[in-house]
């Protein structure tokens, strides 16, 4: 049996090379190598198949369970950081407006993926933090050529670009954009973003995935983005970001420390410049028929 027909798309498997540290699924089979996405983080990468392993069934769900765990962990911590903006929010609201009901309008959220289940995991973690988010596949090849359209179209105020991306060594060092695989197509995007809605704060964006050129993202207008130390980052760490900047009032302005600080990935994964927030309360409430 040759390697090739040992493995299919969607197999979940690690690299004996490098010691089996991360799980992937196979993106795709050409010949006799495979193209891997990483499972939990946002990483790309070509590997022979006689350097890929199957994973067994009971270290899947040591593995899932893990990662399960420290998004479980990580949704905890920001969920005593919403409730604590809430406190201070109402707060201001009713100091400002007495004894006035009064409503709270969040951000609209454009999620661009490259990755369409890390996407649908995305999308249930906006919907766990209370966020409705327009969400679109798209490789991140096609990505700047869409953008301007997809602004125009959905005016969001928040924007995410992301997918996978990985650095290689053997192309260049570290300052080489040729040296990444998608960072060019992440800093297009940008780009052409910054055209449509040149302002920091009417749109904020988040480019990147893992190891992706940190420095020629903020160049390029992102208000936070991946990787500072070329580290891998979590698949769900972007929505803790957008969700930050979208519960903080826009009378504030944001901490980067207090963005990542709750995120998986921290700050050797991600960075940023500081950011107004996004949340706009008026008044008065009217209750409908429904409520």
């Amino acid at each position: 049996m040759n390697a090739k027909s040992r493995f299919s798309i969607g197999d979940l498997v690690t690299r004996k090379s490098y010691g089996n540290d991360v799980l992937f699924r196979i993106a795709s089979l050409k010949d006799e190598e495979g193209s891997l996405h990483g499972e939990e983080i946002r990483l790309i990468a070509d590997a022979p198949l006689t350097d890929l392993v199957h994973t067994e069934e009971r270290e899947l769900k040591k593995h899932r369970k893990k990662a399960k765990e420290k998004v479980e962990n990580s949704y905890r911590l920001f969920k005593q950081d919403y409730l604590l903006m809430k406190e201070k929010r109402d707060y201001m609201a009713s100091d400002s407006y007495k004894q006035v009901d009064f409503f709270q309008i969040p951000p609209r959220v454009l999620h661009i993926d490259g990755d369409p289940i890390y996407l649908k995991k995305c999308i249930n973690l906006y919907e766990r933090l209370g966020l409705q988010v327009h969400g679109l596949h798209l490789l991140e090849k096609d990505m700047p050529f869409q953008i301007p359209e997809l602004i125009n179209k959905i005016q969001p105020h928040i924007m995410t670009i992301t997918g996978h991306d990985s650095f290689s060594r053997h192309k260049g060092d570290k300052n080489d954009l040729r040296a990444y695989r998608n960072s060019k197509y992440f800093v297009e995007a940008v780009r052409e973003a910054r055209k449509v809605i040149p302002s920091l704060d009417q749109l904020v964006i988040f480019a990147g995935a893992c190891q992706s050129h940190f420095e020629s993202l903020i160049r390029a207008g992102a208000n936070f983005a991946s990787s500072p130390s070329r580290i891998n980052i979590h698949a769900l760490d972007p929505v803790y970001i957008v969700a930050k900047v979208a519960y903080t009032s826009f009378m504030d302005k944001i901490n980067v420390w207090d963005v990542l600080r709750n995120t998986l990935s921290g700050e050797k994964g991600l960075g940023g410049i500081e950011t107004k927030g996004l949340l706009r309360t008026g008044m008065p409430y009217i209750q409908s028929e429904k409520d």
